[in-house]
């Protein structure tokens, strides 16, 4: 492993995650990232697990997908097993998949037909009963050794923080956007019906509570009716 050439490689990927708009555009371009500097990695992928259901947030390469669903399906997988020991250990390494894996002997023999000889994983958040990894897969045997396990470590490392700022952002945005949403809505009932902004807010949070609809869209579909779209 040239570290000196990989920490440059580093840099520059740190600098181009902050550019994303988006947490879509930084999870890609983390998995793209993997492949494209880990070496020997054929595919890379983000899996998420929220309320016991695998969901994968991004992926590059064909493996990718269906070795998420298989470890959900299963309940079973280095994934899962790195979560359930997170204090314990943040990465897993298997060297040989088409050794006996005892731990996870269903998912072992699905992940072989996959074509997946080799595996890495770091674990980049835990929540709860929530978590999410990120994954490099290899059609080789013995591609991830310690210094290619510490590189996607590493890789992980900087992922994980551009992701949390990622999510914040969006997170940000996205509370921005419901409040603009609302104050417009509301100031539509104060004009049409007269009404105080906390009547008008009232109005909105009945409608929302009585239908079971979030009050952003409840907001939306005022705003919607007023410039004449079909709500």
């Amino acid at each position: 492993m040239e570290w000196q050439k990989f920490a440059e490689e580093m840099a520059v990927l740190a600098r181009t995650l902050l550019k994303q708009n988006s947490v879509q555009q930084t999870l890609d371009e983390i998995v793209a990232s993997a492949v494209r500097l880990v070496d020997g990695c054929d595919a890379a992928g983000i899996l998420a697990v929220r309320k016991g259901r695998a969901v994968t947030l991004s992926s590059c390469g064909d493996m990718v997908e269906e070795s998420d669903r298989l470890q959900g399906e299963l309940g079973e997988g280095p994934c899962f097993d790195l979560a359930r020991h997170a204090d314990d250990e943040r990465l897993f390494r298997i060297v040989d998949m088409t050794r006996s894996q005892p731990d996870w002997p269903r998912y072992a023999e699905a992940a072989r037909e996959l074509g997946i000889r080799s595996m890495t994983g770091v674990l980049l958040y835990t929540h709860e009963e929530d978590f999410g990894a990120l994954n490099l897969y290899s059609g080789r045997p013995g591609t991830f050794t310690d210094d290619i396990a510490t590189a996607g470590w590493l890789l992980a490392s900087h992922a994980a923080v551009a992701l949390a700022d990622a999510r914040t952002i969006d997170q940000l945005e996205h509370a921005l956007e419901t409040r603009h949403a609302i104050g417009e809505a509301m100031g539509i009932l104060m004009e049409r019906h007269g009404m105080s902004d906390e009547d008008a807010f009232s109005v909105l949070r009945n409608i929302s509570q009585h239908h079971n609809v979030k009050l952003r869209d409840v907001a939306q579909r005022i705003r919607d009716k007023r410039s004449g779209k079909q709500v």
